[in-house]
């Protein structure tokens, strides 16, 4: 779980506070500080996330997963709610139209040059966003000063 003492998820604990969803975060120890751009971005989307869990979907937990991975930054949002309609899916993938919140998901995170993948079913939804990795300015001036 997280804490809400952490600067960081302050934010997204307070947004699961509100809904009363329960949420696990599993973000390693050592992740690194990320641009502020990249975490607004990131924030932004789990808390889309939170928002459509707590209106839609039914469900009452998330699972919420963050790690590098290959210069990238995937960051994936679980629920097991009742999933996105099949006709809805098709719609979305027929016309290329999204919901309002999935668009400006979409659009944020290819500002970035990362991506969104959701996958649902009548067992629950997965959001996954991919960002390339870009560390803060902090740690990029911290890792320079410990290499001279």
């Amino acid at each position: 779980m997280w804490s809400a003492s952490h600067p960081r998820f302050a934010g997204m604990w307070m947004a699961s506070e509100r809904s009363k969803i329960k949420v696990d975060l599993d973000i390693p120890d050592e992740f690194r500080r990320l641009s502020d751009e990249t975490e607004i971005a990131i924030f932004r989307m789990i808390q889309e996330c939170l928002t459509n869990i707590h209106r839609h979907s039914g469900g009452t937990t998330a699972a919420i997963r963050m790690h590098e991975q290959d210069q990238c930054v995937p960051v994936e949002v679980h629920d097991k709610g009742k999933g996105i309609p099949l006709e809805k899916q098709l719609q979305r993938s027929s016309s290329g139209r999204t919901r309002v919140g999935f668009r400006g998901m979409r659009e944020r995170l290819r500002q970035l040059g990362g991506n969104l993948e959701i996958r649902s079913d009548g067992g629950g939804t997965v959001v996954i966003a991919t960002l390339p990795l870009v560390e803060s300015k902090a740690a990029r001036s911290a890792s320079e000063e410990i290499v001279s």
